[in-house]
């Protein structure tokens, strides 16, 4: 146990006076530094435990250079961000794997146009040591923003921009979107369904837009009546499902780009007497437990790990920051299997 010492805090001279070394060796074994004998280096931390030390954090920025901590930017209006399950799990990833690490999570949100420069100027000033940053739409300035700023940055999701006009790879995380519709609309169309619309996601987003592929992959030349474009929400796939069904009102299965959107479109489709799924067959995207298995019936969906996502999002980030060569080679972009999970809705 560190003792309990009145009066100010313990200071790195006591620690180095302690473990019996320099201030300076004192000072590269708290700091991680490299060269120092692993006999020197247990008697410092003896002494750090023994006189319950704790580093100085703006010496310690001085030193390494480092801040510990780690920009999260999230490009959603704020009671998206607080209400929508998908961010609750990868933020839970993110942090978890950074904690792990010891390094502080900053969370940044971009609700408008206005919020870019308040997040340029942030990451411009030295206060994190990179960035992750989700849920970015088509036209986003904030690659353009962490490279001006040489901020280190891990997206979650594939990007469909370059950055800064350079057209370098990004290094991204992101699920199988695409197979994932696929085998969602295979399922439909296995279930002799005839009519299969599709709610789409905002259409500015890379994961929308995969979704939308991979359902016309399945059903190429479809009616463009049988689709109707969401926001990811419970109220946009309502409104969706009433848009569908007044265009085409003999529609027998819809496949929803997410499980908020199927939530809603289920929620109308209730309203209006129609049975599931022995009427229309329904099927959603990403798994939420608190949405699939708690709607009536529960919901057929595509699995994908968003918890794992944000724990592989804040590990890329972490290699690069690591400065070793070797560790960084794991950076590269990955891409999460998906998988169909069969539920009541059909």
């Amino acid at each position: 146990m560190p003792k309990q010492l009145p009066g100010p805090r313990p200071t790195l001279e006591a620690v180095a006076a302690l473990a019996g070394v320099s201030r300076a060796t004192a000072s590269r074994v708290v700091n991680g530094g490299d060269g120092v004998r692993k006999p020197l280096v247990d008697k410092v931390r003896q002494a750090v435990e023994e006189l319950g030390y704790v580093p100085n954090h703006a010496a310690r920025t001085l030193v390494t250079r480092r801040t510990g901590a780690v920009a999260v930017v999230i490009a959603e209006p704020e009671n998206r961000i607080f209400s929508d399950p998908f961010f609750s799990q990868q933020l839970r990833g993110i942090s978890r794997e950074l904690a792990a690490h010891d390094t502080q999570l900053v969370l940044l949100i971009v609700e408008g146009p206005d919020d870019f420069a308040r997040v340029a100027r942030y990451l411009s000033g030295g206060h994190v040591d990179g960035a992750l940053a989700f849920s970015l739409h088509t036209d986003d300035p904030l690659p353009a923003i962490t490279r001006r700023a040489g901020m280190p940055t891990v997206y979650g999701g594939r990007p469909s921009w370059g950055v800064a006009g350079d057209d370098r790879a990004v290094p991204y995380v992101d699920a199988d979107n695409r197979g994932g519709a696929r085998a969602a609309v295979r399922c439909l169309r296995d279930l002799g369904r005839q009519h299969i619309a599709h709610i789409a996601g905002p259409l500015d987003q890379t994961s929308a837009l995969d979704r939308l592929h991979g359902y016309q992959d399945i059903l190429p030349g479809v009616d463009p009546a049988l689709v109707a474009e969401g926001g990811f929400t419970v109220e946009s796939g309502a409104r969706a499902m009433a848009e569908l069904l007044e265009r085409r009102p003999g529609l027998d299965a819809v496949f929803a780009a997410n499980d908020l959107m199927a939530s809603g479109a289920l929620r109308v489709l209730r309203e209006r007497g129609i049975r599931v799924p022995e009427e229309v067959a329904l099927v959603g995207f990403d798994d939420m437990d608190s949405v699939s298995e708690a709607t009536d019936p529960p919901l057929t969906t595509v699995r994908q790990d968003v918890e794992g996502q944000g724990r592989l999002m804040a590990r890329m980030l972490l290699r690069q920051l690591s400065g070793d060569s070797a560790d960084a080679a794991g950076s590269d972009s990955v891409i999460t299997p998906t998988t169909l999970v069969r539920r009541a809705s059909a």
